[in-house]
């Protein structure tokens, strides 16, 4: 393999014809393409030995790979990646792909989440590939909040809201929590969350958080004051207060009060900083993903592709994307224009809206 990575402008233009040749010979047929194809109409005349040798040179940059020692030639990964980038020819937006994209964002009638899904069927129907539609996530107030735990570091919050909607986010969670622990932190926020949207929701939990702590410390002000307990990390989320000389404070029975309570106070007060950050990490958590025609799982196979383009709100800021996944013999320069229109079309949706 060489040293650096190739780079289009450094082939020499028989080089280039080949190699281009071969590429959209492969998204055409899906099979290897051989030396006696690309002789019958390429630009000059050359051999078919001779167009061997440069698939040779071509496949030692690593752009074309050869499945069978007898076989012709087919694009590897970074070939493709190459193609797509400076030969690919993207072609105007077929007619009948437009108009049948213009019908599904035609109802201005539904809601939003409805017009992504159907967004996402037309573009599954249209490229024979799956959709991925990235939803703008939702600020209405929650109904009701459950976190899942899905691996120990993967957990998913499923948000339902007062005006129907229902979204899912997949998270990390904080380290150590448990499914137990989950439910507990849904239990409360569920008892709290009526009215509240999700980022309202973490600031009423920040004002129990600061009562928590506003009540340990005037209960403990009095312990330390008498030298029978001692601060360590006060103010952090690893504080602690040590108790010094036990045996005194069962002589006060009223000390010894104060003591449990401050550890009820704490036990209470490090549940909601961990509610806390569920609700932080599950709004800066993943998104909605619909997928329409395969599962998650396919992102994980090495021979898919995803072509995919964000869309913005008036103000441009990119809320969320679209995309088509297939193999990577995807009809390049025909999925990105369609693409690239739905996203377009999605955003002016999205603006109208708002």
């Amino acid at each position: 393999m060489p040293d650096q990575t190739p780079n289009i402008s450094d082939m020499n233009e028989r080089s280039r014809e080949v190699f281009r040749r071969v590429v959209e010979g492969y998204l055409e047929s899906g099979a290897p393409v051989g030396s006696r194809t690309l002789t019958r109409d390429f630009s000059e005349k050359v051999s078919a030995a001779t167009i061997r040798n440069v698939m040779q040179d071509l496949e030692y940059l690593g752009l074309l790979d050869s499945p069978h020692v007898s076989a012709g030639r087919v694009p590897t990964q970074l070939g493709l990646r190459m193609f797509v980038d400076g030969l690919l020819e993207v072609g105007d937006l077929d007619g009948k792909d437009r108009q049948t994209i213009d019908q599904t964002l035609g109802d201005s009638d539904r809601d939003v989440a409805s017009v992504l899904d159907q967004v996402g069927q037309a573009l599954s129907g249209v490229t024979q590939g799956a959709s991925l539609v990235l939803t703008p996530k939702h600020e209405a107030p929650i109904k009701h909040i459950d976190f899942v735990s899905l691996s120990r570091d993967r957990a998913l919050v499923v948000l339902v809201f007062a005006d129907g909607h229902v979204e899912n986010r997949i998270f990390t969670p904080p380290a150590g929590q448990t499914p137990s622990s989950m439910r507990e932190a849904a239990n409360f926020l569920n008892a709290i969350a009526a009215g509240h949207t999700l980022s309202e929701l973490g600031k009423v939990v920040s004002r129990e958080i600061a009562a928590r702590r506003q009540e340990i410390d005037s209960l403990a002000a009095d312990l330390v004051e008498k030298g029978f307990a001692l601060w360590e990390n006060e103010g952090e989320t690893t504080e602690r207060l040590i108790v010094r000389g036990r045996g005194n404070l069962l002589t006060d029975g009223e000390n010894e009060q104060d003591l449990a309570r401050i550890r009820s106070l704490f036990d209470d007060l490090e549940r909601k900083r961990d509610i806390a950050q569920f609700l932080d990490l599950a709004e800066e958590g993943d998104g909605v993903r619909i997928f329409i025609g395969s599962e998650n799982k396919l992102f994980s196979l090495s021979g898919s592709s995803l072509v995919v383009s964000p869309y913005m709100n008036a103000d441009r800021k990119i809320i969320g994307a679209v995309g088509v996944i297939g193999p990577t013999r995807l009809n390049y320069g025909r999925i990105v224009p369609i693409v690239n229109y739905t996203a377009q079309l999605v955003g002016k949706l999205i603006s109208d809206r708002s």
